[in-house]
């Protein structure tokens, strides 16, 4: 009896890790964008937290004012980032509750 339920509870765990892994890489390939006012800056991120594009408008270049374009990156990366972590515990926050150290 007790050889059944490990059979099952290892099969069940090798499901879960399969569903773990597909759904970590759908994650990955979906792609995240954060915005800085009114779209002067816009970052476009993967699941796994890859910069793949920036556009910057060129109202938002002043050589007089770097700090200001510098504060719209980071605004806009935070906000891709952001998007990204909400994303990643809404679809695999499942499978980490209640692991210690997940």
């Amino acid at each position: 009896m007790r050889g059944g339920n490990m059979q099952g509870m290892m099969k069940q765990m090798k499901k879960m890790q399969k569903e773990m892994t597909q759904a970590q890489k759908a994650l990955n390939e979906q792609e995240f964008t954060g915005t800085a006012s009114d779209d002067a800056v816009v970052v476009k991120f993967s699941g796994d937290k890859q910069m793949r594009d920036i556009v910057i408008k060129p109202e938002a270049i002043d050589p007089d004012d770097p700090d200001m374009l510098q504060d719209l990156i980071i605004m806009a990366v935070n906000a891709a980032l952001k998007n990204v972590d909400q994303e990643t515990e809404r679809k695999m926050g499942k499978y980490t509750r209640g692991i210690p150290g997940m």
